[in-house]
């Protein structure tokens, strides 16, 4: 039999791991949502850009008028590494507080 502190520190370590297995999993799954977004979004670019456009009277739509939707979608994939880079500084920042 172990001694009260032994199983106090073997349910912690236990808890630790359980966490650490669950945060894995759900950045897993969050990644693999970013890029079933980001492909759909190159699909929808894709689309967009090779049918004419008449922008006038279209507020949002005046970006993807005259090959602007290269720049809009270099905005979109720059936002999903700059998420992408901050999530992972969190990850390893937080990492290196718990050891």
């Amino acid at each position: 039999m172990y001694d009260t502190q032994k199983r106090v520190a073997l349910a912690k370590e236990r808890i630790a791991k359980s966490r650490r297995r669950q945060a894995r999993r759900s950045i897993r799954s969050l990644s693999a949502l970013c890029a079933l977004l980001f492909l759909s979004l190159l699909g929808t670019v894709g689309t967009v850009q090779s049918q004419p456009m008449d922008a006038a009277g279209m507020y949002g739509a005046i970006l993807l008028h005259e090959g602007v939707g290269g720049y809009v979608l270099e905005a979109v994939i720059s936002f999903t590494a700059a998420v992408v880079l901050t999530a992972l500084y969190i990850k390893f920042r937080k990492r290196k507080q718990i050891a």
